[in-house]
Protein backbone atom coordinates (compact mmCIF):
# COMPACT_ATOMS: atom_id res chain seq x y z
CA UNK A 1 0.00 0.00 0.00
CA UNK A 2 1.26 3.11 -0.80
CA UNK A 3 2.76 5.65 1.99
CA UNK A 4 0.48 8.42 2.81
CA UNK A 5 1.65 11.93 3.85
CA UNK A 6 -0.91 12.85 6.43
CA UNK A 7 -3.73 10.93 8.23
CA UNK A 8 -7.59 11.09 6.98
CA UNK A 9 -8.84 13.55 9.61
CA UNK A 10 -12.04 11.98 9.66
CA UNK A 11 -14.68 13.76 12.72
CA UNK A 12 -14.64 10.85 15.50
CA UNK A 13 -17.41 13.00 16.87
CA UNK A 14 -19.82 11.47 14.76
CA UNK A 15 -20.91 7.55 14.80
CA UNK A 16 -21.20 5.26 11.46
CA UNK A 17 -24.34 2.72 11.70
CA UNK A 18 -24.06 -0.12 9.11
CA UNK A 19 -27.95 -0.91 8.03
CA UNK A 20 -29.05 -3.96 6.82
CA UNK A 21 -32.45 -5.73 5.67
CA UNK A 22 -32.43 -9.12 5.86
CA UNK A 23 -31.15 -12.35 6.85
CA UNK A 24 -27.85 -12.52 5.29
CA UNK A 25 -24.87 -13.25 8.40
CA UNK A 26 -21.97 -13.26 6.11
CA UNK A 27 -21.75 -10.30 4.36
CA UNK A 28 -17.89 -9.01 4.39
CA UNK A 29 -19.30 -5.49 3.11
CA UNK A 30 -20.36 -4.64 6.62
CA UNK A 31 -17.15 -6.08 8.30
CA UNK A 32 -14.95 -4.26 5.88
CA UNK A 33 -17.45 -0.54 6.24
CA UNK A 34 -16.72 -0.92 10.49
CA UNK A 35 -13.31 -1.47 10.23
CA UNK A 36 -12.88 1.02 7.15
CA UNK A 37 -14.15 3.63 9.79
CA UNK A 38 -13.26 1.90 13.20
CA UNK A 39 -9.48 2.27 12.12
CA UNK A 40 -9.80 6.19 11.76
CA UNK A 41 -11.26 6.54 15.36
CA UNK A 42 -15.16 6.65 14.34
CA UNK A 43 -16.96 4.59 16.82
CA UNK A 44 -19.02 2.30 14.49
CA UNK A 45 -22.52 0.62 15.54
CA UNK A 46 -24.22 -2.02 13.50
CA UNK A 47 -27.69 -3.89 12.97
CA UNK A 48 -27.07 -7.78 13.12
CA UNK A 49 -28.83 -10.87 12.77
CA UNK A 50 -27.79 -12.27 16.06
CA UNK A 51 -24.27 -11.55 18.39
CA UNK A 52 -22.26 -14.14 16.86
CA UNK A 53 -22.20 -12.94 13.28
CA UNK A 54 -19.00 -11.78 12.08
CA UNK A 55 -19.91 -8.01 12.11
CA UNK A 56 -20.80 -8.41 16.12
CA UNK A 57 -17.79 -9.59 16.92
CA UNK A 58 -15.34 -7.13 15.19
CA UNK A 59 -12.81 -5.22 17.58
CA UNK A 60 -14.02 -2.38 15.96
CA UNK A 61 -17.33 -2.21 16.56
CA UNK A 62 -18.84 0.24 19.41
CA UNK A 63 -22.33 -1.36 19.73
CA UNK A 64 -24.16 -4.17 18.06
CA UNK A 65 -28.08 -3.85 17.71
CA UNK A 66 -29.81 -7.34 17.18
CA UNK A 67 -32.49 -6.48 14.83
CA UNK A 68 -33.36 -9.93 12.48
CA UNK A 69 -35.55 -8.44 9.73
CA UNK A 70 -36.99 -10.25 6.50
CA UNK A 71 -37.52 -7.56 4.31
CA UNK A 72 -41.58 -8.24 4.17
CA UNK A 73 -41.72 -6.01 7.47
CA UNK A 74 -44.18 -3.04 6.68
CA UNK A 75 -42.16 0.35 6.03
CA UNK A 76 -43.38 1.59 9.05
CA UNK A 77 -41.67 -0.87 11.03
CA UNK A 78 -38.22 -0.48 9.69
CA UNK A 79 -38.98 3.33 10.03
CA UNK A 80 -39.63 3.00 13.86
CA UNK A 81 -36.89 0.25 14.49
CA UNK A 82 -33.88 2.52 12.82
CA UNK A 83 -35.40 5.92 15.01
CA UNK A 84 -35.37 3.52 17.93
CA UNK A 85 -31.43 2.30 17.26
CA UNK A 86 -30.71 6.30 16.98
CA UNK A 87 -31.95 7.42 20.03
CA UNK A 88 -30.34 4.78 21.64
CA UNK A 89 -26.88 5.95 19.72
CA UNK A 90 -27.89 9.41 21.01
CA UNK A 91 -26.19 11.64 18.24
CA UNK A 92 -26.23 12.01 14.77
CA UNK A 93 -24.93 9.12 13.01
CA UNK A 94 -23.74 8.36 9.38
CA UNK A 95 -25.93 5.48 7.70
CA UNK A 96 -24.11 2.87 5.63
CA UNK A 97 -26.97 0.89 3.79
CA UNK A 98 -25.73 -2.71 2.66
CA UNK A 99 -28.41 -3.63 0.35
CA UNK A 100 -30.95 -2.49 -1.98
CA UNK A 101 -34.06 -2.20 0.86
CA UNK A 102 -32.35 -0.57 3.18
CA UNK A 103 -31.27 2.21 0.51
CA UNK A 104 -34.84 2.38 -0.67
CA UNK A 105 -36.03 2.87 2.61
CA UNK A 106 -33.73 5.44 3.78
CA UNK A 107 -34.76 7.93 0.34
CA UNK A 108 -38.32 7.30 0.91
CA UNK A 109 -38.10 8.37 4.33
CA UNK A 110 -35.82 10.73 4.52
CA UNK A 111 -37.91 13.19 6.22
CA UNK A 112 -38.71 11.44 8.99
CA UNK A 113 -35.00 9.96 9.50
CA UNK A 114 -33.34 13.04 8.78
CA UNK A 115 -33.54 14.57 12.10
CA UNK A 116 -31.75 11.27 14.00
CA UNK A 117 -29.27 10.33 10.79
CA UNK A 118 -27.03 12.03 8.37
CA UNK A 119 -27.19 10.56 4.49
CA UNK A 120 -26.56 12.20 1.02
CA UNK A 121 -29.85 13.80 -0.31
CA UNK A 122 -31.03 12.36 -3.47
CA UNK A 123 -34.31 12.29 -5.40
CA UNK A 124 -37.25 9.91 -3.34
CA UNK A 125 -37.69 7.48 -5.63
CA UNK A 126 -34.41 7.50 -7.51
CA UNK A 127 -32.78 4.41 -5.32
CA UNK A 128 -36.27 2.16 -5.90
CA UNK A 129 -35.82 3.24 -9.80
CA UNK A 130 -32.16 2.41 -9.90
CA UNK A 131 -32.45 -1.10 -8.02
CA UNK A 132 -35.26 -2.27 -10.15
CA UNK A 133 -33.92 -4.03 -12.91
CA UNK A 134 -36.83 -2.93 -15.22
CA UNK A 135 -36.04 0.61 -13.86
CA UNK A 136 -32.84 0.62 -14.12
CA UNK A 137 -33.21 -0.98 -17.81
CA UNK A 138 -35.48 2.52 -18.74
CA UNK A 139 -32.76 4.47 -17.72
CA UNK A 140 -30.09 3.18 -19.49
CA UNK A 141 -32.17 3.75 -22.68
CA UNK A 142 -33.39 7.07 -21.90
CA UNK A 143 -29.97 8.54 -21.35
CA UNK A 144 -28.04 6.42 -24.42
CA UNK A 145 -26.32 3.72 -22.12
CA UNK A 146 -25.80 0.07 -23.23
CA UNK A 147 -27.60 -2.56 -21.56
CA UNK A 148 -28.10 -6.24 -22.51
CA UNK A 149 -32.10 -6.34 -24.37
CA UNK A 150 -34.80 -7.17 -21.64
CA UNK A 151 -37.79 -8.42 -20.93
CA UNK A 152 -40.37 -7.57 -18.37
CA UNK A 153 -43.24 -10.50 -18.61
CA UNK A 154 -46.66 -9.47 -17.68
CA UNK A 155 -48.05 -13.05 -17.65
CA UNK A 156 -47.06 -16.72 -18.07
CA UNK A 157 -48.64 -16.22 -21.48
CA UNK A 158 -45.87 -14.00 -22.74
CA UNK A 159 -43.19 -15.62 -21.07
CA UNK A 160 -44.85 -18.64 -23.32
CA UNK A 161 -44.66 -16.67 -26.64
CA UNK A 162 -41.13 -15.24 -25.97
CA UNK A 163 -39.83 -18.82 -25.51
CA UNK A 164 -40.56 -19.59 -29.33
CA UNK A 165 -38.29 -16.75 -30.68
CA UNK A 166 -35.74 -16.02 -27.86
CA UNK A 167 -32.47 -16.95 -28.55
CA UNK A 168 -30.79 -18.99 -25.85
CA UNK A 169 -29.05 -18.89 -23.08
CA UNK A 170 -30.99 -15.89 -21.64
CA UNK A 171 -30.84 -15.05 -17.67
CA UNK A 172 -33.78 -14.54 -15.20
CA UNK A 173 -33.61 -11.94 -12.37
CA UNK A 174 -36.17 -10.71 -9.21
CA UNK A 175 -37.49 -7.73 -11.16
CA UNK A 176 -37.80 -5.32 -7.54
CA UNK A 177 -36.30 -4.78 -4.26
CA UNK A 178 -38.22 -5.98 -1.26
CA UNK A 179 -39.89 -8.07 -3.68
CA UNK A 180 -37.10 -10.30 -4.03
CA UNK A 181 -37.36 -11.09 -0.18
CA UNK A 182 -41.53 -11.34 -0.07
CA UNK A 183 -41.38 -13.57 -3.27
CA UNK A 184 -38.82 -14.42 -4.57
CA UNK A 185 -38.79 -16.06 -8.52
CA UNK A 186 -35.59 -17.02 -8.59
CA UNK A 187 -32.45 -17.41 -6.27
CA UNK A 188 -30.41 -14.78 -7.53
CA UNK A 189 -29.28 -14.79 -11.54
CA UNK A 190 -30.09 -17.67 -12.88
CA UNK A 191 -28.92 -18.66 -16.27
CA UNK A 192 -31.66 -20.56 -18.87
CA UNK A 193 -30.79 -22.73 -21.37
CA UNK A 194 -33.72 -23.72 -23.94
CA UNK A 195 -37.33 -23.13 -23.86
CA UNK A 196 -38.59 -25.98 -21.97
CA UNK A 197 -36.37 -25.08 -18.60
CA UNK A 198 -37.94 -21.71 -19.14
CA UNK A 199 -41.40 -22.93 -19.11
CA UNK A 200 -41.02 -25.06 -15.91
CA UNK A 201 -39.47 -22.11 -14.36
CA UNK A 202 -42.21 -19.60 -15.42
CA UNK A 203 -45.21 -22.27 -14.03
CA UNK A 204 -43.66 -21.30 -10.66
CA UNK A 205 -43.47 -17.72 -10.84
CA UNK A 206 -47.51 -16.96 -10.65
CA UNK A 207 -49.77 -14.93 -13.39
CA UNK A 208 -47.59 -12.08 -12.48
CA UNK A 209 -43.93 -12.82 -13.30
CA UNK A 210 -41.85 -10.50 -11.16
CA UNK A 211 -38.80 -11.32 -12.98
CA UNK A 212 -36.80 -9.87 -16.08
CA UNK A 213 -35.48 -11.93 -18.95
CA UNK A 214 -32.49 -10.65 -20.13
CA UNK A 215 -29.71 -11.35 -23.07
CA UNK A 216 -27.37 -13.36 -21.95
CA UNK A 217 -23.82 -12.03 -23.43
CA UNK A 218 -21.31 -15.19 -23.77
CA UNK A 219 -18.73 -15.62 -21.14
CA UNK A 220 -15.86 -16.41 -24.03
CA UNK A 221 -16.64 -12.69 -25.61
CA UNK A 222 -17.38 -10.48 -22.79
CA UNK A 223 -15.29 -9.08 -19.59
CA UNK A 224 -16.87 -7.90 -16.14
CA UNK A 225 -16.06 -4.91 -14.77
CA UNK A 226 -17.06 -3.20 -12.00
CA UNK A 227 -17.18 0.69 -11.07
CA UNK A 228 -17.51 2.10 -7.37
CA UNK A 229 -17.71 5.94 -6.45
CA UNK A 230 -19.19 8.18 -3.89
CA UNK A 231 -20.95 11.24 -5.32
CA UNK A 232 -21.96 14.55 -3.76
CA UNK A 233 -24.85 16.28 -3.46
CA UNK A 234 -24.43 17.70 -6.79
CA UNK A 235 -23.32 14.36 -8.81
CA UNK A 236 -19.81 15.10 -8.45
CA UNK A 237 -17.62 12.29 -8.04
CA UNK A 238 -15.14 12.80 -4.99
CA UNK A 239 -14.13 9.15 -5.17
CA UNK A 240 -13.73 6.77 -8.25
CA UNK A 241 -12.96 3.88 -8.91
CA UNK A 242 -12.68 0.84 -11.77
CA UNK A 243 -11.54 -2.46 -11.74
CA UNK A 244 -11.91 -5.97 -13.46
CA UNK A 245 -13.91 -9.22 -11.76
CA UNK A 246 -11.65 -12.50 -12.11
CA UNK A 247 -14.16 -14.61 -10.64
CA UNK A 248 -17.55 -14.15 -8.54
CA UNK A 249 -19.52 -16.93 -7.06
CA UNK A 250 -22.21 -18.27 -8.22
CA UNK A 251 -19.98 -18.76 -11.34
CA UNK A 252 -20.50 -15.62 -13.60
CA UNK A 253 -23.92 -14.23 -12.03
CA UNK A 254 -22.92 -13.63 -8.10
CA UNK A 255 -20.65 -11.93 -5.75
CA UNK A 256 -17.08 -11.33 -6.76
CA UNK A 257 -14.95 -13.27 -5.62
CA UNK A 258 -12.00 -12.23 -6.77
CA UNK A 259 -10.99 -8.60 -8.11
CA UNK A 260 -8.35 -6.14 -9.46
CA UNK A 261 -8.03 -2.92 -9.29
CA UNK A 262 -7.73 -1.78 -13.02
CA UNK A 263 -7.55 1.98 -14.29
CA UNK A 264 -10.16 2.57 -16.62
CA UNK A 265 -10.90 6.10 -17.96
CA UNK A 266 -13.30 5.30 -20.47
CA UNK A 267 -15.54 3.54 -17.87
CA UNK A 268 -14.84 6.27 -15.17
CA UNK A 269 -16.19 8.61 -17.87
CA UNK A 270 -19.26 6.60 -18.69
CA UNK A 271 -20.50 6.07 -14.97
CA UNK A 272 -20.09 9.73 -13.87
CA UNK A 273 -21.79 11.03 -16.88
CA UNK A 274 -25.01 8.34 -16.36
CA UNK A 275 -24.99 9.59 -12.65
CA UNK A 276 -24.88 13.18 -13.41
CA UNK A 277 -28.07 12.77 -16.01
CA UNK A 278 -30.17 11.13 -13.47
CA UNK A 279 -28.84 13.57 -10.93
CA UNK A 280 -27.71 10.82 -8.10
CA UNK A 281 -25.90 11.61 -4.72
CA UNK A 282 -24.11 8.85 -2.44
CA UNK A 283 -22.34 5.09 -2.77
CA UNK A 284 -22.58 3.62 -6.17
CA UNK A 285 -21.47 -0.39 -6.98
CA UNK A 286 -21.97 -0.85 -10.66
CA UNK A 287 -21.38 -4.18 -12.83
CA UNK A 288 -20.81 -3.76 -16.13
CA UNK A 289 -19.68 -6.25 -19.14
CA UNK A 290 -17.94 -5.24 -21.72
CA UNK A 291 -18.77 -7.08 -24.95
CA UNK A 292 -15.78 -8.28 -27.54
CA UNK A 293 -18.68 -8.69 -30.10
CA UNK A 294 -19.77 -4.74 -30.33
CA UNK A 295 -16.96 -3.32 -28.10
CA UNK A 296 -19.10 -1.69 -25.50
CA UNK A 297 -19.57 -2.04 -22.24
CA UNK A 298 -23.39 -2.62 -21.02
CA UNK A 299 -24.53 -1.90 -17.92
CA UNK A 300 -25.66 -5.07 -15.58
CA UNK A 301 -26.39 -3.67 -12.42
CA UNK A 302 -27.15 -0.73 -10.37
CA UNK A 303 -26.70 -0.47 -6.40
CA UNK A 304 -27.24 2.66 -5.39
CA UNK A 305 -25.15 1.49 -1.62
CA UNK A 306 -21.98 0.38 -0.70
CA UNK A 307 -20.74 -2.73 -2.56
CA UNK A 308 -19.73 -5.94 -0.56
CA UNK A 309 -16.22 -6.01 -2.43
CA UNK A 310 -16.03 -1.98 -2.18
CA UNK A 311 -12.52 -2.67 -0.15
CA UNK A 312 -10.52 -3.68 -3.42
CA UNK A 313 -10.26 0.42 -3.97
CA UNK A 314 -8.31 2.23 -1.71
CA UNK A 315 -6.67 5.73 -3.17
CA UNK A 316 -3.26 6.92 -2.61
CA UNK A 317 -4.27 9.19 0.22
CA UNK A 318 -6.25 6.06 1.98
CA UNK A 319 -9.35 7.22 0.69
CA UNK A 320 -12.37 4.61 -0.09
CA UNK A 321 -16.09 5.41 -0.62
CA UNK A 322 -16.78 4.40 2.45
CA UNK A 323 -14.66 6.89 4.00
CA UNK A 324 -15.82 9.66 1.44
CA UNK A 325 -18.94 9.46 2.50
CA UNK A 326 -18.63 9.99 6.22
CA UNK A 327 -15.81 12.85 5.40
CA UNK A 328 -18.34 14.59 2.56
CA UNK A 329 -21.32 14.15 5.39
CA UNK A 330 -19.55 15.78 8.19
CA UNK A 331 -18.12 18.35 6.09
CA UNK A 332 -14.72 17.75 5.70
CA UNK A 333 -12.29 17.78 2.67
CA UNK A 334 -12.19 14.47 1.17
CA UNK A 335 -8.53 14.11 -0.01
CA UNK A 336 -7.74 13.53 -4.16
CA UNK A 337 -5.35 10.77 -5.04
CA UNK A 338 -4.92 7.81 -7.83
CA UNK A 339 -6.34 4.65 -7.31
CA UNK A 340 -3.70 1.79 -6.26
CA UNK A 341 -4.12 0.21 -9.31
CA UNK A 342 -3.17 -3.17 -9.22
CA UNK A 343 -4.24 -4.25 -5.93
CA UNK A 344 -6.37 -7.56 -5.75
CA UNK A 345 -9.61 -8.28 -3.58
CA UNK A 346 -9.68 -12.17 -2.51
CA UNK A 347 -13.41 -13.60 -0.57
CA UNK A 348 -11.83 -16.45 1.07
CA UNK A 349 -14.79 -18.54 1.17
CA UNK A 350 -15.86 -18.20 -1.90
CA UNK A 351 -12.84 -17.71 -4.34
CA UNK A 352 -11.65 -21.40 -3.94
CA UNK A 353 -15.22 -23.04 -5.62
CA UNK A 354 -15.22 -20.21 -7.84
CA UNK A 355 -11.96 -20.80 -9.04
CA UNK A 356 -12.97 -24.31 -9.76
CA UNK A 357 -15.53 -23.57 -11.85
CA UNK A 358 -13.56 -20.63 -13.76
CA UNK A 359 -11.15 -23.14 -14.77
CA UNK A 360 -13.66 -25.51 -17.11
CA UNK A 361 -15.79 -21.80 -18.27
CA UNK A 362 -13.82 -20.14 -21.29
CA UNK A 363 -13.82 -17.00 -19.48
CA UNK A 364 -10.84 -14.86 -19.49
CA UNK A 365 -9.90 -11.43 -17.79
CA UNK A 366 -7.01 -10.32 -20.36
CA UNK A 367 -7.04 -6.69 -18.54
CA UNK A 368 -6.04 -8.21 -14.97
CA UNK A 369 -2.57 -7.69 -13.96
CA UNK A 370 -0.05 -10.37 -13.97
CA UNK A 371 0.69 -9.73 -10.25
CA UNK A 372 -0.82 -7.77 -7.59
CA UNK A 373 0.59 -4.86 -6.12
CA UNK A 374 -1.21 -5.52 -2.87
CA UNK A 375 -3.84 -7.86 -1.22
CA UNK A 376 -7.13 -7.05 0.42
CA UNK A 377 -8.69 -9.83 2.14
CA UNK A 378 -12.36 -10.08 2.73
CA UNK A 379 -12.35 -11.42 6.16
CA UNK A 380 -8.68 -12.03 7.57
CA UNK A 381 -7.04 -8.93 8.92
CA UNK A 382 -4.54 -9.37 11.18
CA UNK A 383 -5.88 -6.29 13.58
CA UNK A 384 -9.51 -8.34 13.86
CA UNK A 385 -9.39 -11.86 13.20
CA UNK A 386 -12.42 -12.61 15.24
CA UNK A 387 -14.41 -12.32 12.35
CA UNK A 388 -12.81 -14.45 10.11
CA UNK A 389 -12.68 -16.93 12.48
CA UNK A 390 -16.84 -16.10 13.00
CA UNK A 391 -17.19 -16.40 9.47
CA UNK A 392 -15.55 -20.15 9.27
CA UNK A 393 -17.65 -21.08 12.12
CA UNK A 394 -20.93 -20.12 10.32
CA UNK A 395 -20.04 -21.02 6.99
CA UNK A 396 -20.11 -24.74 6.86
CA UNK A 397 -23.80 -24.77 7.18
CA UNK A 398 -25.24 -22.50 4.51
CA UNK A 399 -22.41 -23.18 2.42
CA UNK A 400 -23.76 -26.86 2.14
CA UNK A 401 -27.35 -25.36 1.61
CA UNK A 402 -26.30 -23.31 -1.22
CA UNK A 403 -24.19 -25.73 -2.92
CA UNK A 404 -28.09 -27.75 -2.53
CA UNK A 405 -29.78 -25.01 -3.95
CA UNK A 406 -27.38 -24.88 -7.03
CA UNK A 407 -27.08 -28.54 -7.59
CA UNK A 408 -30.57 -29.02 -7.20
CA UNK A 409 -31.37 -26.47 -10.10
CA UNK A 410 -28.89 -27.99 -11.75
CA UNK A 411 -30.70 -31.60 -12.22
CA UNK A 412 -33.93 -29.71 -13.00
CA UNK A 413 -32.50 -28.01 -15.66
CA UNK A 414 -30.91 -30.97 -17.11
CA UNK A 415 -34.51 -32.56 -16.86
CA UNK A 416 -36.09 -29.57 -18.77
CA UNK A 417 -33.81 -30.29 -21.59
CA UNK A 418 -34.12 -33.50 -21.95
Amino acid sequence: MASRSTPIAADRSVPGLIVKIGDYPLHHGGVGAIRSLGRLGVPMYAITEDRWTPAAVSRYLRGGFVWPTTGREGAEELVGGLLDIGRRIGRPTVLIPTDEEAAVLIAEHAGQLSGSFLFPPVERELPRRLASKQGLHELCVEHGVPSPETLFPASFEEIEEYAGRARFPLVAKNREAFERRRRPAVHGTTRIGSPRELLVLAHGWGPEPSVILQEYLPREQAEDWIVHAYFDAESTPLAMFTGVKVRSWPPHAGMTAHAYVVDNPELADMAAQFIKQIGFSGIIDLDWRFDRRDGRYKLLDFNPRMGAQFRLFESETGVDVVRAQHLDLTGRKVPEGEQLAGRRFVVENIDLPALAAYRRSGYTTPHAPARATGTELAWAARDDMKPFFTMLARFVRPGFRHLRQLWRARRAAVGASE
